[in-house]
């Protein structure tokens, strides 16, 4: 286990929620969690490779949540919706693809144009809550590369459990815009984001973008192995996170707690994001469930059921379009 990432990762949410905690306004905490969501990539990579990967991603994120306050602003119409919601999962899906990101898919982005354009929000406030999204994000980036300085300070010679070696290399890969692996994932990102979102809205499940959120988590990375063992993984991941933020926050704790939830579990997120993504998401559900429930202050029990039904739609979608794509791969001689 990386103490070090996930130390970083976790001080990047903390020290703002807190200090927004401090200044009661934690209406904004969406904006800084996801940009605090910065410090999630460029885990094990060499300073001269992880500010490539780290910008990279974070400019993706302030789009994201760019995007999202403006979707807001103008009070979300569905076919704008749809439209930004397909750029962010074709335009991700091969970024994240041609720049080797870690975490390799879409997900972060989805959440924070879906998350960010469901606060209502008035466009004197929108410049604000994007300043304060790049703000931790920037503070979320010097985190992120000051590893660098700690190792300069503690020597070559230094052992130590908080300063892991840093193993991954990740080139940018221009074939990616080629590729048309790469392709049909982004295809089965869009068909399945707009037939998930629309049958959630469709049934009148409060919060629809979860669907959408759990089809995203669902459908592999570009180029990977389009297996239905790992996409169970997956479901079982978010089911167990659902209950577990459901036994946590149950019983409506003071503010602090929620930010211990959310701190806690942006941690494990990412110790766990590149050793095993079902894992993963037991902590990434509830840091996605805490963040709303702490920004939006909705009712725990309607969010715990939204998010079971919801995530059931978005997997079982996902689950067929993963089927889907073996035998695309397998009948064309994509697969590798």
């Amino acid at each position: 286990m990386s103490v070090e990432v996930g130390l970083r990762a976790a001080l990047a949410v903390a020290v703002p929620l807190l200090i927004l905690l401090a200044i009661d306004r934690l209406d904004l905490a969406a904006y800084a969690s996801f940009g605090a969501m910065t410090a999630l990539y460029g885990r094990n990579e060499p300073y001269r490779l992880r500010v490539r990967s780290v910008t990279v991603a974070g400019i993706a994120l302030l789009i994201s949540i760019s995007l999202g306050v403006w979707l807001a602003v103008l009070h979300e119409p569905l076919w704008l919706a749809a439209l930004l919601l397909v750029f962010i999962v074709a335009a991700g899906t091969v970024l994240a693809t041609a720049f080797q990101l870690l975490p390799p898919q879409t997900l972060f982005f989805v959440f924070a144009l879906l998350v960010c354009g469901a606060v209502p929000t008035q466009a004197a406030d929108a410049l604000p809550r994007i300043g304060l999204a790049l703000v931790v994000a920037v503070f979320a980036w010097l985190l992120t590369m000051s590893g660098w300085l700690l190792r300069r300070l503690a020597g070559p010679a230094t052992r130590s459990p908080l300063l892991k070696e840093l193993r991954r290399r990740p080139a940018v890969d221009r074939s990616a815009v080629h590729d048309p692996r790469v392709w049909l994932t982004a295809g089965q990102n869009v068909v399945g984001v707009l037939v998930a979102g629309g049958i959630a809205l469709a049934l009148g499940l409060g919060h629809a973008y979860w669907a959408v959120v759990s089809l995203v988590a669902v459908i592999p990375p570009a180029r990977a192995a389009h297996s239905i063992s790992r996409s169970l993984h997956r479901i079982v991941g978010t089911v167990v996170g659902v209950v577990v933020t459901a036994l946590l926050l149950f019983w409506a704790p003071p503010a602090l707690f929620v930010i211990g939830v959310i701190v806690v579990s942006q941690f494990f997120a990412e110790v766990l994001v590149g050793r095993h993504y079902g894992a993963a998401l037991v902590f990434i559900t509830p840091l996605a469930l805490a963040v709303s429930y702490l920004s939006a202050g909705a009712p725990l029990g309607q969010l715990v059921v939204d998010r079971v039904l919801e995530t059931v739609l978005g997997a079982g979608i996902g689950i067929l379009l993963v089927l889907l794509a073996r035998w695309i791969e397998r009948s064309r001689g994509l697969a590798p």
